[in-house]
């Protein structure tokens, strides 16, 4: 009797941790800091918008421009998801899908933007000037303001240390890998050294440190940590120790009016609320209280933020004085179509620009040595 071999079977592939489904309450937040943002650059400060209305803002919104003035927070809860969202998407990535992940995500859709400012504000009837053709191209490098280059977009300080905040992360956590204790040393390293950026006053250090921004970031890793483990004590030390210097420096900096045009003198209370609730709404979306929120809408939601953060501020002021200056719509109707048109506007930008081009960019990168 013959015993024949056992037939070869294929190797069983390697187990890979599951993708992490999509939080689309996290979508839904990213929307109301937008849309916090928004608010405050029509109705809760001065300068340019000015010229948009025809007169300041306090005067279109007698009532409602005091909370207006608040709306520039968002920017802090957008730096709390951010902090989230690029270590749960670079955990278990190598450095080049990650670089490929960031450049192919922002780069469309703001090179898109910049060209259609700059068309814009170049019409004659546009009571805006367009920058140099010499600075618009260094506009497309995203690197304009460290460069002292005039912004075409009025948002792309925060875009400045977004980009800061990937190099950090890629070049600490993602290039030797990510690891809990890896992850858990940076947020600590990190946050040491922008306190000691606060006191020593280096204008040098405080370019890599972002001392005012850190514990946003910082605080929105640390709840990706406690995403993964809600019983892990590092994880929770690190969003406390960023929320208490994080509210302090957010207080220090905006509570009171910087300038006349801000016209604004806001309540500390306010202030450490709004930060509160950046903590605490990704918090809630951590440790899955707001998976109930789970309607598709919302990730459209989150698909139009980004576009409509770009393009809002100074292309609804163009917006704001055609209807009311021009047509003489009443403010507040004013402001609720220009919300819509921006709306509309980053619809079209991520259907047909972010879409079509993003993957495209993400494959080409990802496929060069």
């Amino acid at each position: 009797m013959t015993v024949r071999p056992a037939p070869e079977t294929a190797p069983l592939p390697e187990r890979t941790k599951p993708r992490e489904t999509r939080l689309r309450a996290l979508d839904g937040l990213r929307l109301i800091a937008a849309l916090m943002v928004a608010a405050y650059h029509y109705g809760g400060r001065g300068g340019d918008v000015t010229t948009a209305w025809g007169s300041s803002p306090k005067h279109q919104f007698p009532t409602l421009h005091a909370w207006f003035s608040y709306g520039c927070l968002g920017v802090q809860v957008f730096f709390v998801i951010s902090g989230f969202v690029i270590c749960m998407s670079g955990w278990g990535r190598p450095l080049k899908s990650f670089f490929a992940s960031r450049v192919s995500r922002l780069m469309p859709a703001y090179w898109a933007a910049i060209l259609i400012v700059t068309a814009v504000f170049a019409l004659p009837m546009v009571a805006y000037k367009a920058l140099s053709p010499s600075e618009t191209l260094v506009n497309l490098t995203m690197l304009q303001y460290p460069m002292g280059v005039d912004r075409t977009l009025g948002v792309c300080w925060t875009l400045w240390a977004e980009v800061r905040f990937y190099v950090l992360f890629a070049l600490f956590v993602v290039l030797p890998g990510a690891t809990r204790q890896r992850v858990i040393m940076f947020c600590a390293g990190w946050t040491v050294l922008a306190a000691i950026a606060q006191g020593a006053d280096q204008p040098l250090l405080d370019i890599f440190v972002m001392p005012e921004y850190a514990p946003m970031f910082i605080g929105g890793v640390g709840l990706y940590l406690v995403h993964r483990d809600r019983r892990d004590p590092y994880a929770w030390g690190i969003v406390g120790v960023s929320w208490l210097i994080g509210q302090h420096i957010v207080v220090q900096s905006l509570w009171r009016a910087p300038s006349p045009d801000a016209f604004a003198n806001r309540s500390q209370l306010v202030i450490v609320a709004i930060v509160t609730f950046g903590f605490v709404a990704v918090a809630a979306i951590a440790l899955g209280w707001l998976n109930w929120a789970n309607w598709p809408w919302l990730t459209v939601a989150g698909a139009l933020t980004y576009p409509f953060y770009l393009v809002h501020e100074h292309l609804g002021w163009v917006v704001i004085h055609a209807l009311h200056k021009e047509m003489y719509v009443s403010a507040g109707l004013t402001f609720i179509l220009t919300i819509a048109s921006m709306l509309v506007l980053a619809w079209l930008l991520h259907r047909f620009v972010e879409k079509p081009f993003g993957p495209r960019l993400r494959a080409t990168l990802a496929k060069a040595r």
